[in-house]
């Protein structure tokens, strides 16, 4: 999801309905020829959808993918799970924030209490059944109060589970594939990363 209701009526250019009039290219040379994306592109790519999805840099998401070839199961479901359970991806997912990079900003203006203590690092792992809350003085801003209420209009994810009225949420599981709108395929990072 792009930022905040920016992409949400029918009138956005990323709108699924709306089909894009030029095939090609932009600028002078774009009608050309079209090159021929190779593999590694087609991977590269999906890798830099992923890191730019989540916010995360190179040497972040690469530690990221080598913590989860260690774990047990496969390896980029591990991956996705990394990046889910990140504080920033999780206070965003509660509906705390408008987009993750408002949710990072608010872990890192320490408004943000985990298991009811300050925390201002985003990249913090959320284990399963860790209470995030907005702390007193955030609760008064007028941008969270704005985000909560879009995020009411909108649902809140099945793995996680908020109280509104006292701005808390939980991580109640790990989210399947299937729940969590992927930018690309984590299969292709695990090829790409495995050559």
């Amino acid at each position: 999801m792009l930022k905040g209701q920016k992409c949400l009526s029918a009138k956005c250019q990323f709108h699924p309905a709306k089909k894009r009039a030029r095939t090609y290219a932009p600028g002078e040379h774009g009608q050309r020829r079209v090159a021929k994306v190779s593999n590694f592109g087609i991977q590269l790519r999906a890798k830099q959808k992923f890191r730019r999805t989540y916010g995360v840099l190179e040497r972040q998401f690469r530690r990221y993918f080598k913590e989860a070839a260690r774990m047990r199961g496969v390896t980029g479901e591990n991956l996705v799970h990394l990046l889910e359970r990140r504080l920033d991806n999780v206070v965003y997912r509660l509906g705390f924030a408008l987009s993750r990079s408002h949710a990072r900003q608010l872990v890192r203006h320490n408004h943000v209490l985990l298991n009811g203590k300050r925390t201002n690092i985003p990249s913090v792992l959320v284990r399963v059944g860790d209470e995030i809350m907005i702390c007193e003085k955030g609760q008064k801003m007028v941008i969270i109060q704005e985000s909560l209420r879009l995020a009411e209009s909108l649902g809140a994810p099945a793995w996680v589970s908020r109280d509104m009225e006292r701005m808390v949420g939980r991580l109640e599981r790990l989210p399947t594939l299937e729940e969590v709108q992927l930018p690309a395929s984590p299969q292709l990072i695990v090829e790409l990363y495995s050559k």
